[in-house]
């Protein structure tokens, strides 16, 4: 392609990935100061002082903001499709806190993942997770926010509710029913975890896809890398590189998702590894993505 990825995707990266060893206010001040990226992807911030230093930063970067509720939600073991309603109520409760701190930050949306899916209860935990993904999105809507949800493996590493695209349609269609600001976010590092490709994940979910991320995975048990880590494009026994990238990036042309009147979101999702240099792997993943860019 000539023309500058800006023109049609928002790119960005997920602040807690790409600087896993930085507070949230640190790893957005180096987003802000990266003119590569015109959008960030943040996650919660440790105390009031933090959020008003990183609204005040992301203001002043241009830079549109979404918010990860994903961390948040796996380190307190939160469970928006648990099938006793009191633990899903704590997660109902704490999606809707995340929506307020979005707000205060700017954001344009609120993502977050499924919980533990187990096959005997799986129809009530669909119900369970429909009735918490409407009130929270009832609720953001009242803040003119959107939601999201995005689909990760459902038996690798994450083992959640929503994990193959089909699954993942059916449910969008079933909020988006009753709640038009929801969407899905799909994730190239997660396509080989559901044994899945993008040509086979991007149309089944067309019509509810708002955000996308992209990375790496490892699907060989026992090598380094193994499962949901996100490693850097190319990173050996790998899935993903800059074939997969530029394959990824034909699909959503031909799918009409070339927008340049409304581009989607499109983040880099790879972290680091032991011993790895955060700096080298953010260039690096920059470095894989202009070149499928290029080819495209």
């Amino acid at each position: 392609m000539k023309e500058p990825i800006s023109r049609y995707f928002q790119m960005g990266t997920l602040t807690w990935m790409s600087f896993p060893s930085l507070s949230t206010l640190e790893a957005v001040k180096r987003v802000a100061a990266d003119e590569y990226f015109t959008a960030v992807e943040v996650r919660s911030c440790r105390d009031d002082a933090e959020r008003e230093e990183v609204r005040r930063v992301l203001e002043q970067a241009h830079l549109t903001v979404y918010y990860g509720a994903h961390p948040d939600l796996l380190s307190m073991k939160l469970n928006p499709n648990a099938v006793d309603e009191a633990e899903r109520q704590r997660a109902e409760t704490f999606l809707k806190h995340a929506v307020d701190e979005a707000s205060y930050l700017g954001a344009r949306g609120m993502a977050f993942l499924a919980g533990k899916w187990e096959e005997k209860t799986k129809e009530r935990a669909y119900s369970q997770l429909l009735k918490t993904t409407i009130q929270v999105c009832r609720y953001a809507e009242e803040k003119g926010l959107k939601v999201e949800l995005e689909l990760f493996d459902h038996d690798v590493d994450k083992a959640v509710l929503m994990g193959p695209a089909s699954y993942g349609a059916a449910f969008a269609a079933d909020v988006r029913r009753q709640c038009g600001n929801f969407g899905l976010l799909a994730d190239l590092s997660h396509m080989p975890l559901t044994r899945e490709t993008a040509r086979e994940v991007i149309p089944a979910i067309r019509p509810y896809l708002t955000h996308l991320h992209f990375g790496n995975a490892v699907t060989k048990p026992g090598c380094p890398g193994y499962g949901d880590k996100h490693p850097r494009m190319g990173f050996p026994g790998s899935c993903n590189d800059v074939p997969e990238l530029l394959d990824f990036l034909q699909v959503l042309k031909e799918e009409g998702f070339f927008r340049e009147e409304d581009p989607l979101p499109m983040s880099m999702e790879v972290t680091v590894m032991d011993g790895e240099s955060e700096d080298a792997v953010l260039a690096g993943t920059k470095r894989a993505f202009n070149r499928a860019w290029a080819l495209l």
